[in-house]
């Protein structure tokens, strides 16, 4: 997922306002909504909600993005103990899967420190973690940045996912500023993984992804932050891409390891230790 551009405060608060469900968490609701700047509308149901077009809306399940309005779709949530990512952890595939490969886990049994410069939601990250790297997150848009941060927290008490979390550190601010203010090999791999600009509509057929795309909006210093993890990792970086778009502007890929609709552009630094 993007490391997103971050909204100007008076946009996000005319955009998105804090909410809960009547067995939501008050407390975070408030403490969110203070940290943010936005408006707090206490408890409230998000189909009734019509001067917001998204919601941070907390409910028995943890914090989620909710579009507001009658028949609305679910929220989104990082969510890594249940779901889509609670199957993968056990029937993922190991170090078989396509991000696994790309960042090298097939070559070394060395434990590996990767940066996810831009975290989304953690799925990849989530992923590597738990294949044992160390992985430090960075997302620098606060409202996904708040997603994650709940999501790692519910996974942090659940029995399966603890020893995973405990290898993810997540940090605010922008992995740029981070990479260029680090010694020069700061990290084993670079991960990235930029929201690029989507010119074909039908991409969007899903409402909640538009409505990330409106809260995350494009990568625009993508180009920069390729550079900059060029600099700064031991190994090599690793960009996802989807299949069919270009590269990130910069040098070519060393190889490209492909997916069915997603591929790993690989520009390889020097080789993974052995162990």
């Amino acid at each position: 997922m993007p490391e997103s551009s971050s909204p100007e405060p008076s946009a996000l608060c005319s955009t998105i306002a804090v909410a809960h469900s009547a067995l939501g968490d008050r407390a975070q609701a408030e403490s969110l909504a203070q940290s943010l700047g936005l408006t707090n509308l206490g408890v409230v149901r998000p189909r009734d909600v019509t001067d917001f077009p998204v919601l941070l809306f907390l409910d028995e399940l943890g914090l989620g993005l909710q579009v507001t309005g009658k028949g609305a779709p679910g929220p989104v949530r990082a969510e890594f103990v249940t779901g889509k990512m609670g199957y993968r952890r056990e029937h993922g595939g190991g170090a078989g899967q396509l991000v696994a490969k790309a960042v090298g886990l097939q070559k070394t049994r060395a434990t590996l420190d990767v940066v996810d410069a831009t975290a989304g939601l953690g799925q990849d990250a989530f992923v590597l973690a738990s294949l044992g790297c160390r992985v430090t997150l960075f997302e620098r848009n606060p409202v996904i940045h708040a997603l994650l941060a709940d999501g790692l927290a519910r996974a942090a008490m659940n029995v399966d996912c603890a020893a995973i979390v405990e290898r993810m550190r997540l940090l605010e601010g922008s992995s740029i500023e981070w990479l260029a203010q680090s010694e020069i090999e700061a990290a084993d791999v670079v991960y990235l993984d930029p929201m690029f600009p989507h010119r074909d509509k039908s991409a969007l057929v899903k409402k909640e992804m538009q409505v990330f795309r409106t809260i995350v909006g494009d990568d625009e210093d993508s180009g920069q932050l390729l550079a900059s993890a060029l600099e700064h990792a031991r190994y090599r970086v690793v960009v996802k891409r989807p299949r069919k778009a270009p590269a990130i502007e910069g040098p070519e890929p060393t190889t490209r390891v492909e997916g069915k609709s997603s591929r790993y552009d690989v520009y390889s630094i020097r080789a993974l230790p052995s162990r």
